[in-house]
């Protein structure tokens, strides 16, 4: 598992988590601030800065 795959699924988890152990408006403020979050960083970036982050990827996985 790469570590920007298990970010991933350390954030969802600790979504998981939020959802059942705190009151219901906090933990959907708090999933959308894990989940949201990386996703909306990724899609403000310019087509080029995200190709360039793309082939990062592919070089530290080995491809």
């Amino acid at each position: 598992m790469s570590p920007l795959s298990k970010y991933y699924v350390g954030a969802a988890i600790a979504s998981i988590l939020a959802l059942l152990l705190l009151p219901s408006l906090v933990a959907w403020i708090l999933v959308i601030v894990l989940l949201g979050g990386p996703v909306a960083a990724y899609f403000m970036l310019d087509e080029s800065q995200r190709a360039r982050l793309r082939r990062i990827r592919r070089r530290q996985i080995g491809g």
